[in-house]
């Protein structure tokens, strides 16, 4: 792996480690493998001979490590001198582990450490930068050899704080090697087999591909745990998955796979998995996880209405649980009494939008969901359609003078195109004293002026394809001025 030595007076090197050396502690062998960054402070606080003792501490830590293609990255780490600055070192710690060739690394599932030593002196504002690199999945553990502040160096370390945060005397580093050296591995190790999309009867483990290029397979073993109420989603060494009768099964997958979905599991139930890569090439070793399924929540455990329109609305439901139902029946009626209307949705659904309902109106929605074990669960709701609105009422004329009146009506612009406007001459007229025009939907009033005495003036709601039912009133004209309209 590469070495990189910053223009700022902090150094680091970027290695991928694996436990492969013989004087790995027992059960630790083969078993892990991830990429550490560790951040070096070389600035003038720290003396030669500190800083000596930080590589001498740092080759004894990774002394059971089997380093990537560049293990000359922690002999090239030089003093640098200078004042510290600690906060762009990060940042550019940040570019390293996030840089394309390290995100190969996280795309096999290879957990990622930050590892600062530091003498503690101005470190700078480093709570924000370290928050950014635990929020990408990166692991920081912290080793003070100085008077650092205590409450800034605990907000930075991933927990748990007592066994990734240590303080130490330069001369005295030793002590800490085998607890550092554990939370290491246990990071790296902790990620090596993954339970992940978790529901009430399946789960998937994922892995690191170890076997690709070699021959050879996989062997997965899962069953329940043998201690009921285990913790779920941990993950390291323990016992073989009960072998007791059904409850323990086994499969295999081909080398050059990574992952296998386990199914027909027990909701809310804790199991222990097992996986052996098997080759005649390499030894490993058998790697556990332990995981808790789901707590089954029978659906519909709540049913909403939404979209309620004059005669439509659309009813949804939950949880979705596609993998134990087969489908869902939606029964509707009229509020008492009225006839029952059916249909059926898939198991993928969760909602439909029931139609031709009438406006005004308060219904009865029953979901009943039919499982695949042959049982069903109903719940019920009341869904209520919108009232219907008329496009025309209450026209009402107002005189404007001896021959001019104000025409106002109430309507709704909902499905309409407009209205049609006409009045027409009652009295001692001829033919030719009528007039008719279009007003758009918002239209709500206009004035008609030059109208003859007693003339009918009449409003026309205009739909897609007809002209509807109108209202009409009489203009009268009295000598006084004074005009009133009524409606006929």
């Amino acid at each position: 792996m590469d070495s990189y030595i910053l223009t700022w007076m902090v150094t680091c090197a970027l290695l991928r480690l694996s436990v492969t050396q013989s004087s790995a502690p027992e059960g630790v062998l083969n078993c892990c493998e991830g990429d550490v960054l560790f951040l070096v402070d070389s600035s003038g606080s720290v003396t030669s001979y500190e800083h000596s003792r930080m590589l001498s501490f740092l080759s004894k830590l990774l002394l059971p490590f089997s380093l990537g293609k560049e293990q000359g990255a922690l002999k090239n780490i030089r003093p640098l001198r200078g004042d510290t600055n600690t906060v762009d070192a990060i940042k550019l710690a940040k570019e390293l582990v996030l840089r394309p060739g390290s995100q190969d690394g996280a795309r096999l599932g290879l957990p990622r450490v930050l590892v600062w030593l530091t003498d503690g002196i101005k470190p700078g504002d480093v709570t924000g930068p370290m928050a950014e690199l635990r929020e990408e999945g990166v692991a920081v553990l912290v080793v003070s050899t100085g008077h650092s502040n205590y409450k800034v160096l605990r907000e930075v370390v991933t927990p748990p704080v007592e066994s990734h945060l240590h303080f130490v005397d330069i001369d005295d580093m030793d002590i800490i090697t085998d607890d550092l050296r554990d939370a290491i591995i246990e990071i790296i190790r902790a990620e090596r087999i993954q339970v992940r999309d978790i529901t009430t009867t399946a789960a998937t483990l994922q892995w690191r591909p170890v076997l690709s290029g070699l021959k050879g397979y996989y062997e997965i073993q899962f069953g329940q745990a043998p201690t009921p109420g285990a913790g779920g989603g941990g993950s390291g060494s323990g016992t073989s998955p009960s072998t007791g009768g059904s409850q323990y099964q086994r499969l295999t997958q081909p080398a050059d796979s990574n992952s296998i979905r386990l199914t027909d599991l027990k909701p809310d139930t804790t199991y222990t998995a097992k996986l052996t890569p098997d080759s005649n090439q390499v030894e490993f070793n058998s790697l556990f996880v332990t995981f808790k399924t789901k707590p089954e929540v029978a659906s519909p455990a709540v049913i909403t209405v939404s979209e309620s329109g004059k005669t439509s609305v659309r009813v949804s439901w939950g949880p979705l649980q596609p993998e134990v139902v087969t489908s869902y029946l939606i029964e509707y009626s009229i509020l008492p009494g009225g006839k029952l209307h059916q249909r059926t949705v898939g198991r993928t659904h969760n909602s439909t939008l029931l139609t031709e309902l009438q406006p005004g109106t308060t219904y009865l929605v029953t979901v009943t969901v039919w499982y695949a074990s042959g049982k069903q669960k109903a719940m019920s709701v009341k869904a209520c359609t919108q009232e219907v609105t008329p496009a025309l009422a209450d026209l009402h004329l107002t005189t404007v003078g001896s021959d001019s009146v104000k025409v106002d009506w109430r309507g709704s612009a909902d499905g309409l195109k407009g209205y049609w406007l006409t009045w027409e001459a009652q009295q001692n007229a001829i033919p030719s004293q009528r007039s008719s025009f279009y007003l758009p939907p918002d239209s709500l009033t206009t004035r008609l002026a030059h109208l003859p005495p007693s003339a009918r003036v009449c409003v026309s709601p205009i739909y897609q394809t007809a002209r509807g039912e109108g209202l009409c009133c009489t203009a009268e004209f009295h000598s006084n001025a004074f005009a009133y309209g009524y409606q006929s």
